[in-house]
């Protein structure tokens, strides 16, 4: 199972919008709205070799009033 984080830039007036897309999305974990640079933090779990790229490109970037986007790759998760 592979974890990836993707910080997203909506539109103006659209971060709830988003956010509601978002979390009805297969592979999304969690949302969470964030301050800073980018207004939402989705927590997605993907499974191992699945193309990261294009489950961001044509999954996420794809949802209506996204117009930007940031991913991290999990590589261990500490407990």
């Amino acid at each position: 199972m592979q974890t990836i984080f993707i910080m997203i830039k909506a539109e103006m007036g659209r971060a709830y919008d988003v956010a509601n897309l978002a979390v009805d999305t297969e592979q999304v974990s969690e949302v969470y709205s964030i301050s800073g640079q980018y207004d939402l933090l989705l927590k997605c779990y993907l499974d191992d070799g699945t193309d990261i790229g294009h489950f961001v490109t044509e999954t996420i970037q794809k949802l209506p009033g996204i117009r930007d986007t940031f991913t991290m790759i999990g590589l261990k998760a500490f407990s």
